[in-house]
């Protein structure tokens, strides 16, 4: 009973929607652009954006040319964005804001915009070039309309991307030190703390280049190992100075006594 009731369902909600669509195609092949209009935005009203941008598609063509141009293309590229379609969003919006830099919509398009690039942005551990396009899409949005009611919000996101290349800086760096590649993760650590200075893991950066920097130098060669344990200790004393209570300090010291004594033995060795 209960299997035949749920038939009935599926079959009655196929109905409806192949009704909605021969309605939808009923009604393009009109040629009544005012009440093709007319229903999509009343789609769009009722949150079905599928159909809106269904009819919005449908119409655009009518109005070519005429001061409702910019309403049809701005409605069609929103609806995109309300049905989280953000990637035809953004392309749809971008012609938008090339094409109708006078329409009263224009602040709302490129708000929506750099907000397209913003959902898009994947997690840190990804890929990070939406992410500076977004960055780019917010930052320029600020600039535009610094009295835009969406500032602080903007503002949050622009902090939020901020601190997601942050965080992908400091992964790669940490995955050169996790793999031994001591080198590389000395110099990825320290392009890192340049280009971010304000990262939440700057104590923790510190601390890696420190230890890469000594893991480095003990694991050198006997030419090279007096000029890499005096980088070491250099990268120490300013960890120490920036950070003199953090947990990793007894750590570096023992790190730090270690290098001294093998320059101390070496400088011995060179007097005899």
């Amino acid at each position: 009973m209960k299997q035949t009731f749920s038939y009935a369902l599926c079959a009655l909600a196929a109905a409806l929607f192949l009704s909605g669509c021969s309605g939808m195609n009923a009604l393009l092949k009109s040629g009544q652009p005012e009440l093709i209009y007319s229903k999509a935005l009343e789609y769009y009203d009722n949150g079905k954006w599928q159909r809106a941008i269904t009819l919005f598609e449908g119409v655009e063509h009518y109005y070519q040319g005429t001061s409702r141009e910019d309403t049809v293309s701005f409605y069609k590229a929103r609806s995109r964005f309300k049905n989280h379609d953000y990637e035809t969003a953004s392309t749809e919006l971008d012609d938008f804001r090339r094409k109708f830099g006078r329409s009263a919509f224009i602040e709302d398009a490129e708000g929506m915009y750099a907000l397209c690039f913003f959902f898009l942005s994947p997690a840190p551990s990804r890929d990070q070039t939406v992410t500076g396009q977004a960055l780019i899409a917010i930052n320029e949005f600020m600039s535009r309309y610094p009295q835009s009611s969406r500032i602080e919000e903007f503002k949050k996101i622009n902090t939020e991307l901020t601190e997601r290349l942050h965080e992908k800086a400091y992964l790669n760096a940490y995955t050169y030190y996790k793999i031994g590649r001591y080198k590389s993760a000395i110099t990825a650590l320290k392009n890192a703390l340049k280009e971010y200075p304000e990262s939440k893991h700057r104590e923790e950066i510190m601390y890696l280049i420190v230890e890469s920097s000594y893991r480095f130098a003990s694991n050198s060669i006997a030419d090279k190992q007096t000029d890499r344990y005096l980088a070491m200790l250099d990268s120490y004393l300013s960890f120490k100075e920036e950070f003199p209570g953090s947990t990793h300090i007894r750590e570096l010291d023992r790190m730090a006594q270690h290098a001294r004594d093998y320059l101390d033995r070496n400088n011995k060795d060179n007097n005899i």
